[in-house]
Order: structure tokens, then sequence, then C-alpha cells
């Protein structure tokens, strides 16, 4: 799964990265957890431009009774997510990008869990494979909310989990974002592992534990010396 993660970019660097406005509004983010704000892509169905909105993470179902469903929905499988009633209109209709440029995952060690920060090598930020959802309360309260697809763990995150958020290539982001593309064929050879060859992970305090806790030393390396450590060549 996937259940934190940061977007410490600058918004004039993610317009860039994504082609869209600077959000003036848009707040290094070290430790952001589910029923949060995150910051997304989306792409206009009219101009077919991109366009960055922040959304409820936690996918609302058109249909549900209430909005409590989304804190379980922080995530959907890849594997199924085309045949879930909870995603499948979603999967054909409503595909976004949740951007990140790095996320956490956790590792039972005697009996406690070790937090482990997962990032690109090079450092540049990237887009999770995303769907969106809008739902309307019986008070006619609208939310915009998202969850992030996850795969398979690749060669990295093995030994940590046995899986690993969806993290697309930007060469896949047009063709993720058109929703005229529908078939399932075409959309699930976006949704493999990423390679671990170009990600880095370290061991970080369990300080990211506690969503509560947002400052940059969530981040940095339990030890500096040896820092990253579980890099794949």
């Amino acid at each position: 799964m996937c259940g934190r993660f940061t977007l410490k970019q600058s918004a004039a660097s993610l317009a860039q990265v994504f082609n869209v406005e600077p959000v003036a509004d848009l707040a290094a983010e070290y430790n952001i957890a589910p029923t949060q704000m995150v910051a997304t892509v989306l792409q206009n169905p009219e101009s077919e431009k991109r366009e960055l909105k922040r959304l409820h993470w936690g996918l609302i179902p058109s249909w549900a009774k209430d909005a409590a469903m989304g804190a379980k929905l922080i995530n959907a499988r890849a594997e199924t997510v085309a045949e879930k009633p909870a995603f499948r209109s979603a999967f054909k209709h409503r595909r976004c990008l949740v951007l990140a440029d790095g996320f956490y995952e956790w590792q039972r060690q005697q009996g406690k869990k070790q937090p482990f920060y997962f990032r690109l090598q090079d450092g540049e930020p990237f887009g999770f494979a995303g769907l969106w959802e809008r739902w309307r309360s019986p008070a006619n309260e609208e939310i915009i909310s998202c969850t992030i697809l996850t795969t398979a763990a690749n060669e990295l995150l093995q030994p940590i989990h046995e899986r690993m958020p969806v993290i697309l290539k930007p060469q896949d982001y047009d063709l993720w974002l058109d929703c005229q593309v529908q078939t399932p064929q075409t959309l699930q050879q976006l949704l493999s592992p990423y390679p671990a060859s170009a990600m880095i992970a370290y061991p970080v305090s369990t300080l990211v534990n506690n969503s509560r806790h947002k400052s940059p030393q969530c981040i940095i390396p339990l030890s500096e010396k040896n820092a990253p450590v579980n890099q794949l060549n």
C-alpha cells in the first residue's frame, strides 16, 4: 500500500515538470497522510490542458452514503481496479496524477515497525497513478477525492513491503490522463512496478509514524554515514 508520502518541490518546479500553471499556496510537505488534501494533475476534457488541483486523499464513490468511506479507499490495487465497483468508473473516466517526490513504507523489525524512505535517484518529482471522484452529501456538500494505485513491489521494496505505489513514467502521463482512452488492457500496461535501479531507499526516524510530525527531519537518514542504503545499481 501507500500510506504516507512527501512533496517538497516548489510550485514553480512542479509547474515546469508537469506542464501546469503554478499554484501559489503549495507548501512543502514531509509527511502527507490519508484524508489530507493532496496535489494532483487532471486533464480538462474541454481544453485538453492539464490542471493542478488539490483533492481529498481517500476516494469517496459517488454512491457512498457518507464521506467516511473514503478513509478505507486511499489505495486501489492495479490488478483489480477495472472490476471493483468503487473504482471501475473512475478508472475509465477520471484518472489523475498524484504528485510526490518520495514515499514511506515500514518493515517489521524485532516487533517494531521501521520506516524507510523511497525516492528516485535523481530526486525529481513524479506522478503516482491516481483516480478521482466527485461526491455530494445529502446537504449538497461536494468533495472531490482521489486514490493512489498500487502494484507488486519491485526488487528494492520487496524486503520492506510486498506492494508499492504505481509511479508513472513521464512519457506515460499523457496517455494516463487522456480519459478518451478507456481500454483496460492499454491502461494496465502502464501499471507495472517502477524500475528498482532508478530508485534509492534508506531508513528514517520513527518520527514519521505520527502524522503530526511534518518537519524535514522525517526524511533524514538514520545514519548519514551510510546513506543512501538499499540502493540497486
